[in-house]
């Protein structure tokens, strides 16, 4: 699997870019992965991203027997490239790609598998979010409709994403060296098979996560309970009245 893929993921919003932010958005990345499976992840040279990919693709070993705590270990299979490009005057002069994590070889053979290009790039990510600016003004720079609350930027982003995976075909996809007829990333994904409608996205049910009991704590109760109806036994001693309010 490589991440810099055409399927959008998921809109993550922040009014700051820092650690936090790469590992809420790296904790859905691994959300859509296979456990332990042999993953590409291609980067820009943002600093954060090594040690919260690290974070997150990583799983509990227990290496030795008996008692003992069970070490942390990041995926074997797991490769992280970083591609820096420099620009001068707007235009790309130099593109560095290196390996930050994992082997050239099993880089390239996942990139294959992918059918993410020939080299290493981001090129991809890069083309969606401009798709993202183009088709929400929140986004584009210099623009008379900022977003005046989080809340409201990332339901947008939620929306045009969904409709960007569901229900528009993609042009490089539906290519005849690709699937060879109308598809949406979610059809190469292998989600869905059909193109869905704006009206069948909004009107689909989701089924309600499953109900687990919550853990009681204490002993067991082993008297019944008592009826609703009945009135509930006063506690205690009975208040003392004085005498004087009694008449005869």
């Amino acid at each position: 699997m490589m991440v810099s893929t055409r399927l959008w993921l998921g809109g993550v919003v922040s009014l700051t870019r820092d650690t936090t932010l790469a590992d809420r958005l790296l904790q859905q990345v691994r959300a859509c992965c296979q456990a332990a499976c042999a993953l590409l992840i291609c980067t820009d040279g943002w600093a954060a991203y090594p040690n919260s990919i690290k974070r997150a693709f990583r799983d509990k070993v227990k290496e030795t027997a008996g008692r003992g705590r069970a070490c942390l270990r990041v995926w074997s299979p797991l490769c992280l490239a970083t591609v820096i490009k420099r620009t001068e005057k707007k235009r790309v002069v130099e593109v560095t790609r290196k390996m930050t994590l994992g082997g050239l070889d099993q880089a390239i053979r996942l990139l294959h598998a992918s059918h993410g290009g020939t080299v290493l790039n981001t090129a991809f990510i890069e083309r969606l979010n401009g798709t993202m600016r183009e088709r929400l003004a929140a986004l584009t720079r210099k623009c008379r409709h900022a977003a005046r609350r989080l809340e409201a930027l990332s339901s947008g982003m939620y929306l045009i994403g969904c409709t960007y995976n569901l229900c528009w075909p993609h042009h490089e996809l539906s290519k005849a060296t690709q699937m060879g007829f109308a598809c949406t990333p979610a059809m190469a994904s292998g989600l869905t098979n059909h193109i869905w409608s704006v009206g069948e996205l909004f009107t689909y049910k989701l089924a309600p996560a499953p109900w687990v009991e919550p853990k009681r704590r204490g002993r067991p109760r082993t008297r019944p309970w008592p009826e609703p109806k009945m009135p509930k036994r006063p506690r205690g001693r009975p208040r003392k009245t004085p005498l004087s309010t009694f008449t005869v």
